[in-house]
């Protein structure tokens, strides 16, 4: 099928989008197109008009902070973060997500923002933004606002973002000391959607007791989310096989997964449970 007609405006900078998308009644920002223009061909989406962020150059980069983490700008593409080096040594567990999202075919035209933004319950990199505790500048007619990845992804394609607003940088923050990360998913093949999948970053103290562990899921729920009665579980105890099992065995507190025919509500639990102990096992490994 082909897209409904549709106006195309050609944003000059931030600015520029910001003011052609509040004056539309239904407007869209593209930027790699990945998953907007799919649905507009199968006119599940119909928006009046796209605003191509394609020339807002000053928004691909990737840049060192002083705490130890990385801003990302929203128009970098996936496959430059995937072999960004810089990202394999301050995110290692979005270094390790990126190879799994889609096809490298997709991850040379998809950006960053672009995927957040559409928040796709299966989005690799919607759980790398929750379990890294990353922050979401936007931009919008009234200026820049910071979002928690927390707080930004509200439902199915839904996200805090207002619709006369942009996402334009992702910051992640610097990883404690001791800190060991990891992210796993199953598909069908190779490219597809995750039938379930869990990223993680775990913090210990001295004492080898947990600080802090952040899990994310996927593809078990109506967005990502944080497994939050997992993480609860793990903070002050060792980070041994008794709490590992623990916390894999409340996953299912905080998820709700959909049967469909890939896979079924239940084998979709059981999968967000197994992966929770695979990454927690080798999360804890990588601190020591």
């Amino acid at each position: 099928m082909k897209p409904a007609p549709f106006e195309y405006h050609r944003a000059a900078d931030v600015d520029d989008a910001v003011a052609a998308l509040r004056q539309a009644d239904d407007g869209k920002a593209i930027a790699g197109g990945q998953s907007l223009i799919a649905l507009m061909n199968l006119r599940l989406a119909r928006p009046e008009l796209l605003v191509d962020l394609n020339p807002l150059h000053d928004l691909d980069y990737v840049e060192p902070r002083a705490d130890g983490g990385m801003a990302i700008g929203a128009m970098t593409r996936q496959r430059s973060l995937e072999w960004s080096a810089l990202v394999a040594e301050r995110c290692p567990v979005m270094a390790e997500a990126l190879p799994l999202v889609a096809h490298a075919a997709i991850r040379n035209r998809g950006t960053i923002g672009g995927s957040l933004a559409h928040a796709d319950s299966g989005s690799e990199l919607c759980s790398v933004a929750l379990a890294t505790d990353a922050l979401l500048r936007v931009h919008g007619p009234d200026g820049d606002r910071e979002i928690p990845a927390s707080e930004f992804f509200l439902g199915t394609f839904t996200t805090a973002l207002a619709e006369d607003e942009i996402l334009t940088e992702i910051i992640i923050p610097g990883a404690a000391p001791r800190t060991g990360s990891a992210y796993a998913e199953v598909s069908r093949r190779r490219g597809d959607f995750a039938l379930a999948g869990v990223g993680c970053v775990v913090s210990l103290n001295d004492d080898e007791t947990v600080r802090q562990a952040r899990i994310a899921c996927i593809s078990v729920g109506s967005s990502a989310l944080r497994a939050r009665h997992a993480e609860d579980s793990l903070t002050g105890s060792r980070l041994g096989e008794a709490a590992i099992r623990q916390a894999a065995s409340l996953v299912s507190e905080d998820i709700d997964p959909a049967g469909d025919l890939h896979a079924s509500a239940a084998f979709r639990q059981h999968l967000a449970k197994t992966l929770t102990r695979q990454v927690l096992r080798t999360a804890a490994g990588r601190v020591r």
